[in-house]
């Protein structure tokens, strides 16, 4: 277990953490009183199978859905007392998401995709800051190739490199191997870190495979939406 931090360090604090979802005698509890204090800069694997609950856990802590209940604290905003617009606008410079499907704009080049969220953001000169990312993670030649134009691996490298370009101070990867296969898969992975380190951001990996998680200082393991298990790998 780590120990406590002052809110100031942290990334990410979460406490009492719940979602539901329904309403009334429909209603689900999906996540049951989450607390979570990842310090800025670590590497965090959320673990566990399928419907336990850490890709909600995911999408509360990165924004993309409104807890029901608790507090929580993202990058130095309260994302508890924001609705889904503020939420929106309190994700934008503060936070870079890996998806397993890819999720390019498939009308848009390479660049054109990772210059997007530069754009939106009001980064000065985004055309020279995408093609420095892209040439960062290798693909430097493929600026004006379109989604459909590129490999898996390719792809899943424009989306790296969309979602560090801002420069993020926290960076949430969701199953980023699911549709790649196991070689790409480790060299997207060893990408993905590497660009982590050299950027400083806090990664958080959403897995179910061990082996990837233990690649993190962190394994926080759910089940059931409670947290099981909270370790520091050797």
């Amino acid at each position: 277990m780590t120990s406590p931090q002052p809110a100031t360090e942290r990334a990410i604090a979460a406490t009492d953490l719940t979602l539901t979802l329904g309403q009334d005698g429909s209603s689900v509890e999906i996540l049951r009183g989450i607390d979570l204090a990842v310090p800025q800069g670590q590497t965090l694997a959320l673990l566990g199978p399928s419907g336990s609950g850490k890709s909600s856990l995911m999408a509360v802590l990165s924004g993309l859905e409104r807890a029901s209940g608790g507090t929580l604290h993202v990058a130095g905003a309260d994302f508890a007392a924001l609705d889904e617009d503020g939420l929106a606008a309190a994700r934008r410079g503060r936070i870079g998401i890996v998806l397993q499907a890819f999720h390019l704009l498939p009308t848009m080049t390479a660049i054109e995709n990772v210059m997007t969220p530069l754009e939106l953001a009001g980064t000065p000169d985004p055309r020279a800051r995408a093609e420095a990312e892209l040439a960062a993670v290798g693909l430097g030649h493929r600026l004006d190739h379109y989604p459909a134009q590129l490999s898996g691996g390719e792809q899943q490298r424009v989306a790296i490199a969309r979602a560090l370009a801002p420069r993020p101070p926290l960076v949430f990867a969701d199953e980023p191997t699911g549709n790649l296969d196991t070689a790409t898969g480790e060299a997207i992975m060893d990408l993905l870190f590497a660009r982590r380190a050299e950027t400083g951001a806090t990664l958080v990996v959403i897995t179910h495979d061990t082996a990837l998680a233990q690649r993190c200082e962190r394994v926080v393991t759910l089940a059931d939406g409670r947290i099981a298990s909270d370790s520091l790998p050797a």
